[in-house]
């Protein structure tokens, strides 16, 4: 997956996220009209912005490239969407790590000596 998450173009990785919005209940709002444009124009582009009428609280995301359209969700929906970034980031952490230490033909060993004064990822003490 991560392997496919490098190879994805910009479109894809958009889309994908506009995707995750509508699965958490987000609604599409689309600019389909010169006043909702000039409107959908003036926000920050593929952002979150939050709005309060009264006690209720709602998201806005701007999408201006994609769909041309706003996604508009409850506290609920913004809350469901970034509980699903987290659980993908952890997923994609987690298959990460595992591709690090899954080769048995890699030789550590070529790469230099491993003792003391050896800082893990930086090579070899001060001045490396």
């Amino acid at each position: 997956m991560l392997a496919l998450a490098s190879c994805a173009t910009p479109q894809q990785t958009v889309t994908q996220h506009e995707d995750n919005l509508a699965a958490a209940g987000f609604i599409v709002r689309p600019a389909n009209t010169p006043e909702r444009q000039a409107m959908l124009n003036r926000l920050p582009p593929h952002r979150f912005i939050q709005r309060a009428h009264g006690s209720t609280v709602n998201y806005v995301y701007a999408d201006p490239l994609v769909c041309d359209c706003l996604y508009v969700g409850s506290q609920q929906a913004y809350s469901q969407y970034m509980l699903h970034i987290q659980q993908q980031r952890l997923a994609d952490q987690q298959e990460l790590t595992a591709q690090m230490y899954s080769d048995p033909a890699w030789n550590w060993g070529a790469w230099g000596p491993w003792g003391p004064g050896y800082i893990v990822g930086y090579g070899p003490g001060p001045g490396w």
